[in-house]
């Protein structure tokens, strides 16, 4: 796992280039409160926290790549109309963040991020029903947190992230490894850590995924250890299609995730 795993021998510029899509984003939100979090000394995180009420269950929310918290405006009220409290949360470089993306800080800053998030909650006595939600990249720090921190979390959502993680980010981008490589990457990624998820899981993904194939969305429902677990396939969508073509159905299915468990 990644506790046991130091994956900072990946943090080379010839591979963070290929992997890391940062975009910084300086605009403000009408529908959202802007909150920073310290991920260590002089380096901030940008989150958004988009509220539909106190009562209502929270979802911390990691974006795919390329992607800033602001790109979530527009989106926020298709969670916030339908009951959930949206926390959208940045990487290093990203949005309004300082520093610079690395592939292990994507996994350590994850916890000071999650111990910020229930203390924002709690800040406005929010109930302390909590969902965690990765998207494509995002699956990483949203896994490794549930992986972690699962008796706090209500339930686990993952939209279009990888089974094999770093193995097929390598080959998506032209990587060779070799096979020792391989098998120590194996023993970090995703499909490794959910085995050991217990909490209700949701698996979402594109039928047409042509970035991460469908076979990798199985293969994390596959592997999960919940006894409480679905797969949403959306037919006829690519990896950046889903939204567009699940429409309604999407939001739906996440609504009744979160007030079934929540």
């Amino acid at each position: 796992m990644s506790d046991q795993f130091d994956l900072s021998f990946l943090d080379r510029p010839e591979i963070l280039s290929f992997i890391f899509y940062p975009r910084k984003d300086f605009g403000e939100s009408r529908l959202g409160t802007t909150h920073f979090i310290e991920v260590e000394e002089g380096v901030d995180i940008g989150c958004r926290f988009y509220m539909s009420g106190k009562n209502n269950p929270s979802i911390l929310y990691f974006h795919g790549n390329g992607e800033t918290v602001g790109d979530y405006d527009y989106v926020s009220t298709s969670f916030t109309r339908r009951g959930i409290n949206l926390f959208v949360a940045d990487y290093r470089g990203y949005g309004m963040s300082d520093g610079s993306p690395t592939i292990s800080n994507l996994v350590k800053d994850a916890h000071p991020i999650f111990k910020g998030f229930k203390e924002i909650v709690a800040q406005e006595k929010c109930r302390n029903s909590l969902f965690l939600m990765g998207r494509s990249l995002g699956s990483v720090p949203a896994l490794e947190l549930a992986y972690h921190y699962q008796e706090e979390i209500k339930g686990l959502i993952i939209e279009s992230g990888p089974a094999d993680t770093f193995n097929i980010l390598f080959s998506l981008f032209g990587f060779e490894i070799s096979p020792s490589l391989k098998q120590k990457l194996e023993a970090a990624s995703n499909k490794a850590k959910i085995r050991a998820v217990h909490i209700p899981t949701l698996i979402i993904h594109a039928e047409q995924d042509s970035l991460i194939p469908l076979s990798e969305g199985e293969a994390l429902y596959q592997n999960s250890g919940a006894k409480d677990k679905e797969i949403y396939i959306v037919p006829g969508a690519d990896h950046n299609t889903l939204w567009l073509v699940a429409g309604e159905k999407y939001y739906q299915k996440i609504e009744e995730f979160t007030k079934k468990h929540g």
